[in-house]
């Protein structure tokens, strides 16, 4: 299954480039409850609904997934890689849940990410 980074849902709410590439991913990829709250809390920052914002994305079939205590360690293994301290606390634990999702696929706007030494596929929508 494609986990999906905040940045991914962002550009799709806000029909950015890259907005299609997550269109064709929605339907059964998993979203990180940590990046749930990323994605929502800009929604309140334009004083838009964020239970509709949840509502559409269940509805689109993108899983919300909570953060388990093996996702919270590798998070925070996250920051020894190269790379790896200038990740937001949100971006380890999208990697964290994409490492233990089969397949191991990211979806994300942040280009940063191609060129981490994690065991995860990243694929950028622009």
């Amino acid at each position: 299954m494609t986990v999906l980074d905040a940045s991914a849902v962002l550009a799709l709410l806000n029909d950015e480039p890259g907005a299609d590439v997550v269109r064709d991913e929605l339907a059964g990829a998993l979203l990180s409850a940590a990046n749930l709250a990323e994605v929502l809390g800009k929604v309140v920052d334009v004083d838009a609904d964020m239970r509709e914002v949840a509502d559409l994305l269940k509805a689109a079939g993108v899983h919300i997934v909570p953060l388990s205590s093996a996702d919270a360690e590798l998070a925070a293994a996250y920051r020894s890689v190269a790379g790896g301290r200038s990740l937001s606390l949100g971006d380890r634990c999208c990697l964290a849940l994409a490492a233990r999702s089969q397949p191991s696929v990211v979806l994300t706007a942040d280009r940063a990410w191609a060129d981490l030494d994690v065991p995860v596929e990243v694929r950028l929508i622009r």
